[in-house]
């Protein structure tokens, strides 16, 4: 019986070992995003992000594999986002969460995160709270009043001293919606309207028309990425709501590709402020622009591709830097504070919020020999989340 048992016990320590060893085989990255529904071309775009990346750099980092595991929400789905996680965590064993188009899908899905201390990489998702829910969380993104408030304070200083604000009727639109006002009015602009649209508006002709109907000297819009800016972008146009006539400002999605095609040449002028464009001049950019082409088959990458390419860098440098451990409290660790040039521009993360610092562009819609462009006039740098700053005074 003593031999069983010491048989046993060695059986048990060697099946231990191995399944220790398997677990090592792999870093397996539990992607979750929309791959069906209105918001489908984004997660498409994130994740093809993540396959250029690894194209580029391979697909084992510091000794392991990198797996992706994909999961569709469908669309801002919290419920469902967050039995993903936990499917993703408990039955496939995932040692990341990454994705999150939608801030409701993040923050279901950090619920996850922080009861299993597993790391959690945003790649879009920019409502400000997101990362105060989960310790092990960190974004690579944008926080939305990153990206407003150096605007609305810019526009006053412009001599816009009258504005009306239309966003979506969500926590991203609700963050912008008082990003913008805190900034415009405390640079000395009035909010003379504004209005909350349906997330899930197909036709935005109404709301235009309010907002035409109260004569404002500047509109100032925020939509989704993904249907809604080229929807909203083509209200504008047909109800004579062009930058000629009422100033026309907004976050980088109203003057997206899809956006411009449909508004034309109504949307020349358009001022917007954001994170990133394919036009942005930098070398790197460039590069990520081509090589993205060749991989989408000519389609132009947008902030989610960039979120989901420098997620992965993130990640594999991480993985580096532990010798490819995973456990939460170490890959917080070795992210804190790291730091890289971006396709967008230098961008790091910030050690205390573990939200992204990086350049805030503001541009603005030209002709050239290429068509329409977002072309870039002026910037702020080192842009941190500003609600988190003013928290922690």
């Amino acid at each position: 019986m003593r031999n069983l048992s010491i048989a046993c016990g060695v059986f048990a320590a060697v099946f231990a070992s191995t399944a220790s060893a398997q677990s090592q085989d792999s870093v397996k990255v539990g992607f979750i995003g929309t791959f069906s529904g209105q918001f489908a071309d984004a997660a498409t775009q994130m994740d093809n992000g993540i396959k250029l990346y690894m194209q580029k750099f391979g697909d084992t980092v510091a000794g392991r594999k990198i797996e992706i595991i994909r999961r569709d929400t469908a669309g801002a789905n919290p419920d469902v986002a967050k039995r993903l996680a936990q499917e993703l965590v408990t039955r496939d064993g995932v040692d990341i969460l990454a994705g999150f188009v939608l801030t409701p899908n993040a923050l279901a899905a950090a619920d996850v995160s922080a009861q299993a201390k597993k790391p959690m990489v945003i790649m879009n998702a920019g409502t400000s709270i997101v990362t105060t829910k989960s310790d092990y969380s960190l974004r690579v993104s944008m926080t939305l009043p990153q990206l407003i408030e150096p605007f609305g304070a810019w526009a006053a200083k412009q001599g816009i001293k009258r504005a009306f604000t239309m966003v979506s009727d969500y926590a991203p639109g609700h963050d912008v919606e008082a990003a913008f006002h805190r900034s415009f009015k405390g640079a000395g602009g009035e909010i003379v309207g504004q209005l909350r649209m349906p997330i899930a508006s197909p036709d935005f002709s109404a709301f235009v028309q309010r907002a035409k109907d109260a004569n404002p000297e500047s509109i100032f819009i925020f939509v989704p990425a993904g249907i809604q800016p080229a929807a909203i972008m083509k209200s504008m146009a047909e109800r004579g709501v062009t930058p000629d006539k009422i100033k026309i400002l907004g976050q980088g999605e109203i003057t997206d590709d899809t956006a411009l095609k449909s508004a034309g040449d109504a949307a020349l002028g358009v001022i917007t402020s954001y994170h990133y464009d394919h036009n942005h001049g930098s070398a790197r950019n460039k590069e990520f622009v081509q090589a993205y082409r060749a991989l989408s088959g000519g389609i132009n990458p947008n902030l989610f591709a960039v979120g989901g390419y420098d997620g992965m860098h993130l990640i594999y440098e991480v993985l580096k830097k532990t010798g490819g451990k995973t456990d939460g409290d170490a890959f917080l660790a070795a992210a804190k504070g790291m730091a890289w040039e971006s396709p967008r521009g230098p961008i790091s993360i910030d050690p205390q919020t573990r939200d992204v610092v990086q350049t805030v562009y503001f541009r603005r819609v030209e002709k050239t020999p290429n068509g329409l462009v977002n072309v870039e006039f002026d910037k702020v740098e080192n842009v941190k989340d500003p609600v988190k700053a003013r928290m922690a005074k």
